[in-house]
């Protein structure tokens, strides 16, 4: 049987449909809400519905409000979780104290690790963006599924091998891109995640970003990156207020984005 789209509430709509105020407190996540992400999840794509349900059975509920922590650096990492309604932020602090952002996440995308994939604690803290839901599976029970499903296993080991391969590229990539080419690469990132297009208005990021949160995201200083968005909203590449950011000359961001030295 095909998993249907749920019809109504937030995750029904697709990601980028969902207003601010529709997030800002907990969902229950009914069962046709957990099934649809967990079918759009990379590990558990093209399986059927008693499949899912079979996950779903091992998977508990968790809702958080805002600013609310999923998990903290230090931590047992002993679980993997699913974005099932809202926001789930990543970050981790500096060595200078400084919490700065690594990630945000949206409706079915799996973070957390676990030791049985060799991290036996969280190097970053997980919390709620928004009023968020998650689905949560405990490692024991993960492996169950894993046992059972051969093909989540090789999605499982090319999931490792690929973030393995992105960290080395973000570490040589770092330091020969300029500023401007990492916030372009990452408010151009945010856009196609999170962003709702609206025409003339440009594309619509409401999610409540910080200059620190943008500087997080693109490996710089908040300082860098107020005068990077500063010039480029008077030049019009972008717009911005307290809890929202548009995109508004995609262009023009692409190509700072591919900009050679």
């Amino acid at each position: 049987m095909t998993i249907q789209e749920p019809p109504a509430g937030p995750a029904a709509q697709g990601r980028r449909t969902i207003p601010l105020t529709e997030i800002t407190l907990p969902h229950q996540c009914p069962r046709p809400v957990r099934l649809y992400v967990l079918a759009r999840a990379p590990y558990f794509l093209g399986l059927g519905e008693s499949e899912l349900d079979r996950i779903d059975a091992r998977m508990r509920t968790l809702t958080f409000t805002p600013d609310a922590p999923i998990y903290r650096a230090g931590e047992p990492a002993e679980a993997l979780y699913v974005v099932a309604e809202g926001r789930v932020k990543l970050s981790q602090v500096t060595a200078g104290g400084t919490e700065t952002v690594t990630d945000l996440l949206v409706p079915g995308e799996l973070f957390g690790t676990m030791s049985t994939l060799g991290e036996p604690i969280h190097h970053q803290t997980a919390s709620a963006l928004v009023g968020t839901c998650v689905l949560r599976i405990h490692q024991d029970d993960f492996r169950s599924v894993l046992a059972e499903q051969p093909r989540i296993a090789l999605r499982v080991l090319d999931d490792v091998a690929a973030r393995l391969s992105r960290a080395e590229s973000d570490i040589g990539s770092q330091g020969s891109a300029t500023v401007e080419q990492r916030v372009a690469s990452t408010l151009l990132r945010l856009a196609d995640k999170l962003g709702e297009d609206r025409g003339s208005d440009g594309i619509m990021l409401e999610v409540p970003l910080s200059r620190a949160d943008l500087a997080g995201l693109a490996r710089s200083t908040p300082e860098s990156v107020s005068r990077v968005m500063s010039r480029w909203k008077k030049e019009g590449l972008i717009d911005s207020g307290r809890r929202w950011t548009a995109v508004k000359d995609r262009a023009r961001l692409e190509a700072l984005r591919d900009a050679q030295e």
